[in-house]
C-alpha cells in the first residue's frame, strides 16, 4: 500500500526489539535473511526502510539488513517518544 502512495519520500519505519523471530521457528539466520530479502524488495518498490531498534546487539545484524546508516539505537525505550519524532523529521527533509 506504501508504495501505491503519490509522494516523492516514502518512508517505511520499523521500531522494533530486536531480531527477527517469532514463535514458529522463524529464527536464527533464516528470519535474518527474510528479512533482509523483504528489506531489499522495499527499496526495489521505492521505499525507504529505516530501522530504530531497543537492541544492544543491533550492531550484529542490522548492518547487514539496513547497511550502516539504515538502523538506530535507542538505547532507553523511554526516550522513544522523544527520539522518534527527531528521527522522523531526518529522515523525511
Amino acid at each position: 500500500m506504501l508504495a501505491d502512495e503519490p509522494s516523492s519520500r516514502r518512508l517505511l519505519l520499523l521500531i522494533t526489539d530486536g531480531k527477527p523471530n517469532d514463535l514458529d521457528l522463524y529464527e536464527g539466520r533464516y528470519g535474518v535473511e527474510d528479512t533482509r530479502m523483504a528489506i531489499h524488495e522495499a527499496r526495489r518498490q521505492g521505499l525507504r526502510p529505516f530501522c530504530v531498534t531497543i537492541d544492544e546487539k543491533a550492531g550484529d545484524y542490522l548492518p547487514h539488513l539496513f547497511g550502516t546508516n539504515g538502523y538506530a539505537l535507542v538505547r532507553d525505550p523511554l526516550e522513544l517518544p522523544r527520539v522518534l519524532p527527531r528521527w522522523y523529521a531526518r529522515l523525511t527533509l
